[in-house]
């Protein structure tokens, strides 16, 4: 690769780039999107099943019910975070606000654990003082309401937080799914109810507290290993890959990366030819960096640090190396390389 590619490739890239809508405030807007619309949908799923539990005293279904107002409420955190992620960097905050989006999935987590609470002393308290279930086919209608309406919401919040790399949004799917299973065994209660098994009822709820127990336990997992700048081992090995593509480099060291919210921050160090110009290098770190922005949507920013390629004997002797460093030595001799 000579310089004339360099400078022709860096033009290219100013022109792509010039005027284009940074990726952060896409990505928000789309989390934005799909939080309002997966709000309204729980919403709606909620307010139709309240009606029914007021009439029939259902504490699986009230279980529910309080478990999909919780859901709903996870909403709010997370359409303050992807607004505030919108805001640029300043003198106090020099890396945005990206980080708020792990923070409200704390709070997401600290609202599962609360509806777990409240279903899980809802459901021992029916069950030490069993009372009857009214209207018992409404409740399975209702129940059927909150599983069709918590899945549509589950793979809409899945679908856009896997596109966005949200992991409090992807929590959140997951968590919705997990009401539409608990929502059908409401129903499988109701029914179990009517065949004479009052206890059906407040056994159903304690089962689904289980389940939100469990839903806390790994979305804290997930939560708190970003919190603590945890990334998973494939995201270091697509940053080694893509900066691998490159040709001029010659070895990619010391690959760090953290998540901002739905961003990833990488740094990482290149080694290539010693006796190249710092021009001709930082011209190599650009390419470097154009190619993690290409292969990996999710990357927000990424340090390129470039370093000497220590011995310069097994570079001279590497195959693919040597016809490289020949053309940046021909393109040295012929052309003059404008920065």
């Amino acid at each position: 690769m000579g310089k004339n590619h360099f400078h022709h490739h860096h033009l290219e890239s100013h022109a792509h780039t010039h005027g284009a809508i940074a990726p952060e405030i896409v990505t928000s807007e789309r989390g934005i999107w799909a939080v309002k619309w997966s709000f309204v949908g729980l919403l709606i799923t909620a307010v139709l099943q309240v009606g029914v539990v007021l009439v029939s005293g259902s504490v699986a279904l009230l279980a529910d019910t309080i478990h999909n107002l919780g859901d709903a409420a996870t909403a709010v955190p997370l359409w303050v975070a992807f607004a505030l992620a919108r805001w640029q960097p300043n003198q106090h905050f020099t890396y945005g606000y990206r980080r708020v989006e792990d923070l409200a999935g704390v709070v997401i987590v600290g609202i599962i654990l609360l509806s777990a609470v409240v279903t899980g002393y809802e459901s021992i308290e029916r069950f030490l003082h069993p009372q009857r279930i009214e209207y018992l086919g409404a409740v399975m209608v209702a129940a059927v309401i909150g599983y069709l309406g918590n899945e549509a919401v589950a793979r809409f919040r899945l679908k856009v937080g896997q596109e966005i790399g949200s992991a409090a949004l992807v929590a959140d799917g997951y968590h919705a799914r997990v009401d539409g299973l608990t929502s059908l065994s409401v129903f499988f209660g109701a029914a179990l109810t009517g065949l004479g098994y009052p206890l059906a009822d407040p056994i159903v709820g304690l089962l689904i507290t289980v389940a939100i127990a469990r839903i806390v336990i790994e979305s804290a997992q997930t939560i708190f290993t970003r919190l603590l700048d945890g990334v998973e081992p494939e995201v270091i090995e697509a940053i080694r890959h893509a900066a691998n593509h490159v040709p001029e480099v010659l070895e990619v060291r010391g690959v760090k990366a953290r998540w901002t919210g739905h961003r990833l921050q990488a740094e990482l160090a290149i080694a290539v030819y010693p006796k190249l110009s710092v021009v001709e290098a930082q011209a190599i770190a650009t390419d470097v960096r154009e190619q993690l922005h290409h292969h990996l949507s999710y990357l927000a920013e990424a340090t390129v640090c470039v370093e000497p390629f220590c011995n310069e004997q097994q570079v001279l002797d590497n195959s693919i190396a040597r016809p490289l460093l020949s053309e940046h030595q021909h393109n040295l001799d012929q052309t003059h390389f404008v920065s």
